[in-house]
């Protein structure tokens, strides 16, 4: 058995411990086994980007599920993957071109993108180590990029199937469009901002007359594209006027006033302008009152000739100008303050327009409706079930779907145009002529799929589709996606309707969602704000299981994530009591004969403690806790479980109850005792594993009792080990729980009275009946030396004056713990503290009570506060009245 070094340090072990995992193949899964399959395909990170907090938390989850599987007897599979990222991959490259003096215009489609693959082959495998940092056991050799030549057979033979049935179209709509980067972008990309701007009232005047039309609008410029203005049908005040016209101000083109129930007649003037080609609520009241589009925008998102004499300004000079010339005119009646919900492009920061353009769209009708089914069936499950509604809710009222974007990097769309006969020629391989009039006069279109197309597939293309692969059989559907919320809609939606589509079956049989990390105090992490947190940084300074153990111990689905530093470093503490407290069982193994049954081997139930029985009885429970909440997704609740046993169970008690007999001679007990510790650090570092991989694996090679590895071993549950936990006793495990709780209360009276922990004190238990008296006889040795006790009797209560008191009950069993404080503490200074603290409570529940009394607090305040609150104040009342009898005792 290895000597384990004095302090746990994890930059020693975690970069060697990893090596030597992926040297051994313990990631890998084969394609063909007798185990059952569970499959996690990673949410593919882009390409550009660097680990980040939230990954952090996703990965840490998968991760937990792919081990506890592996070691759980499933052919487990993680497969990694990277995306293209379209537009942030571009950027990046551009921003780089623009330090030397060059556009992509100016190197040529062809060059730029040698020039963006040398960047990929050189920053795209950045993501990858630092996911090796965390402790991804992720299948390497299977690692997928979205432009892989598999992804893009897979991609192309998509689109050309959707195209054939009509369900991929080329069309004008209306998109959100990046000036900067001249694309259109998804929602995702788009970044709302809460921003101080204005609502001008501008007059229109009524074609005809001298009358005036007052309308609203926080986007002036875009008057210019107006097509209508739009009243209710049954506003008393503008009927007459419904079918006349306008004059739109500034360029006097005649324009119609229409009537829609869209308009609400209580608000501003009850009129409002129409700008189909600007506008998204406005393009569908164009559709159906068929307007004028009136696009005066160019691709730089700045006016075009239809603004008329203000082409060529940007949106910001153009606005200026037109205000301006309002005013001149006397057509701007007022201008107010207002507040601004405004959409940026994430990547440009420019303000996102409303734009009319010609793009490929999917329809989206018909391919929702199986993935509304699957949902409402149970088919997949979605985790908090809350975000089924979400789902169900998204796929009725959706959109076609914009898969065209005006980038150079990504999937180039499979279509080419005939010069001749304008016929479009969809393929999936490279054409050379056209498939109508047989030109050769033909070009490819120039844009390419949104990434968020060839993501939809990455269930089944990562797995060889549409090859039918060994892979795909085995491992398609997979078994559960762990991903944010926020992309629901995004990816997980799409790749439902693509799987069914393709796949006659759903994707996953399972959707785990999570929430963001926030910081401690509930904020997004911004850089605006200074409270990013760097994951790596957080693995230097504390090492990956605590970081990894911080997530796990406080992460609820659906919910957000606020994330601690301290906490962190709490769980770095816990890392080194698992580490210290196997040092002091190893110190203590070191003569032990190691059984040729290895875990088999089971310890004589005559020769065992109390102890013995009681830690395996408690090694039951948190095998059989675990086993249920890991089954569920419940990971606070295994790792609290686990948690709970290592630190205070193994670590605090049973090494402690332990030392009489290690300290003693060899014996058949100090055998039996010795089997069971070793047995139970073996499950512990087994049952730790999934959560912190690093330092059970480090400290499982150096057990007198292991396999070939911790990664491999199979993971401890009830079934498994019935024969060894069957050792356990539930009597044996009351008996001691009573002891602990015996022992925790004469602890909590030396803190309380500031009693040193060195001092030895005399101590009086009264015991509610024989029994109980006869666990207490059985186990004073053990009371006495762990609680530091002098003299100990266990009999009638007698006088309690001069004495601190505890009341302890475990089940149907209660003693009274009784300390003398006589001598031991200046008396008169101990009641003028407990005055003070009864003093400070009672002005707490005198607040707390108020608050809760006031029913505007009890409205408006969040559930978790209120309830937090009433919890508070009963607690409050509790040490009130326990410090009042202490107060008495004292005082006697």
């Amino acid at each position: 058995m290895s000597q384990l070094s004095d302090r746990y340090n994890p930059q020693d072990v975690e970069s060697r411990t990893y090596a030597w995992w992926e040297e051994n193949g313990h990631f890998k899964s084969t394609d063909q086994s007798t185990k059952p399959p569970f499959c996690v395909i990673l949410p593919p990170p882009n390409v550009t980007g660097f680990l980040h907090i939230g990954h952090a938390l996703d990965h840490t989850i998968q991760d937990c599920l792919i081990r506890w599987k592996r070691m759980s007897g499933f052919n487990a599979l993680w497969l990694p993957g990277t995306d293209h990222a379209g537009i942030a991959t571009q950027s990046v490259v551009e921003k780089e071109l623009k330090k030397e003096n060059l556009t992509r215009q100016q190197m040529g489609r062809e060059k730029f993108l040698e020039r963006v693959w040398s960047w990929k082959h050189q920053y795209g495998d950045r993501i990858y180590k630092q996911m090796r940092r965390l402790g991804d056991s992720c299948d390497w050799d299977r690692a997928c990029f979205t432009l892989d030549e598999g992804v893009s057979k897979a991609v192309k033979k998509v689109f050309v199937s959707l195209h054939k049935k009509g369900w991929i179209y080329r069309g004008q709509k209306l998109v959100n469009w990046s000036g900067p980067l001249e694309t259109a972008i998804s929602d995702l990309e788009v970044e709302h901002k809460q921003v101080k701007g204005s609502l001008w009232h501008i007059k229109y005047q009524v074609e005809g007359t001298n009358e005036f039309l007052v309308v609203a609008t926080t986007r002036p410029e875009t008057l210019l594209g107006d097509s209508a203005v739009c009243v209710h049908p049954e506003d008393e005040r503008y009927k007459a006027l419904i079918g006349k016209n306008v004059l739109l101000p500034l360029m006097n083109r005649p324009i119609p006033i229409i009537a829609d129930t869209y308009v609400d007649k209580t608000f501003g003037s009850g009129v409002v302008k129409i700008t189909p080609a600007h506008d998204f609520n406005d393009y569908k009241i164009g559709k159906t009152h068929n307007l004028h589009f009136i696009n005066i925008l160019d691709k730089r998102c700045h006016l075009n000739e239809n603004a008329g004499p203000y082409k060529g300004l940007s949106v910001q000079e153009a606005r200026k100008r037109i205000l301006e010339d309002l005013k001149n005119q006397n057509l701007l009646e007022k201008e107010e303050p207002h507040q601004l919900n405004v959409g940026h492009c994430s990547r440009s920061g420019a303000v996102v327009e409303p734009f009319l353009s010609e793009q490929w769209f999917v329809k989206t009708e018909q391919l929702a409706i199986p993935a509304k089914r699957v949902v409402e069936s149970g088919t997949t499950t979605i985790e908090p079930e809350s975000w089924t509604k979400v789902y169900l809710h998204w796929l009725n009222i959706i959109e076609d779907w914009c898969i065209s974007r005006q980038l150079w990097w990504g999937h180039r769309i499979p279509a080419w145009y005939c010069d001749e006969c304008d016929h479009i020629t969809v393929s999936e391989t490279d054409v050379t002529e056209c498939e109508s009039c047989k030109s050769k006069k033909i070009h490819q279109d120039e844009d390419v799929l949104d990434t968020w197309f060839s993501s939809a597939l990455w269930p089944f293309s990562t797995l060889g589709w549409p090859n039918q692969s060994e892979a795909l059989k085995t491992f398609y559907p997979t078994s559960v996606l762990v991903t944010g919320h926020d992309i629901l809609f995004f990816w997980v939606a799409r790749m439902m309707m693509m799987g069914l589509e393709f796949m006659r079956d759903v994707p996953f049989r399972q959707i785990y969602l999570h929430g963001i990390v926030r910081d401690s105090q509930g904020r997004k992490m911004s850089k605006s704000l200074g409270n990013s947190v760097d994951p790596v940084e957080m693995i230097e300074k504390y090492g990956a299981d605590a970081l990894r153990f911080s997530f796990l111990a406080h992460i609820h689905s659906g919910k957000d994530f606020k994330f601690s530093e301290q906490r962190t470093e709490g769980y770095r503490n816990f890392m080194n009591k698992i580490w210290n407290a196997t040092r002091f069982a190893f110190g203590n193994l070191q003569d032990f004969q190691v059984p040729s049954a290895g875990t088999k081997a089971l310890p004589v139930k005559g020769h065992m403690s109390v102890y013995d029985q009681w830690i395996l009885h408690k090694l039951s429970l948190v095998e059989k806790t675990v086993d249920e909440a890991l089954e569920q997704n419940r990971f606070s609740d295994a790792a609290s479980a686990i948690y709970q046993f290592s630190w205070y169970e193994f670590c605090d008690w049973y090494i402690e109850f332990s030392k009489p007999v290690f300290s003693g001679p060899q014996s058949p007990e100090r055998q039996a005792s010795q089997l069971v510790m070793a047995q139970v650090l073996n499950r512990m570092m087994r049952l730790l594993h999934p959560m912190a991989p690093f330092i059970t694996e480090e400290l499982y090679q150096k057990l007198p009792i292991k396999n070939t590895a911790c990664i491999v071993d199979e993971y401890p549950n009830i079934r498994v080990d019935r024969e060894l936990l069957a050792l356990g006793s539930e009597a044996a495990a009351a008996e001691v729980d009573l002891v602990k709780e015996v022992i925790s209360a004469i602890r909590n009276i030396r803190g309380e009275n500031r009693i040193s922990p060195a001092e030895k004190i005399a101590a009086r238990i009264s015991p509610s009946d024989a029994n109980v008296q006869k666990i207490l006889g059985n186990n004073k040795s053990s009371i006495t030396t762990i609680g530091r006790i002098e003299n100990l009797e266990i009999g009638e209560a007698g006088s309690l004056a001069k004495c601190a008191v505890t009341l302890v009950t475990v089940g149907q069993s209660r003693a009274q713990v009784i300390i003398p404080l006589e001598g031991l503490v200046d008396l008169e200074e101990e009641v003028k503290r407990i005055q003070k603290s009864i003093e400070k409570l009672t002005k707490d529940i005198s607040t707390l009570t108020g608050r809760l009394s006031n029913e505007n607090f009890v409205k408006n305040a969040a559930e978790e506060v209120v309830e937090a609150d009433k919890k508070l104040l009963e607690e409050n009342k509790s040490k009130v009245e326990s410090l009042r009898e202490a107060l008495a005792r004292l005082q006697s």
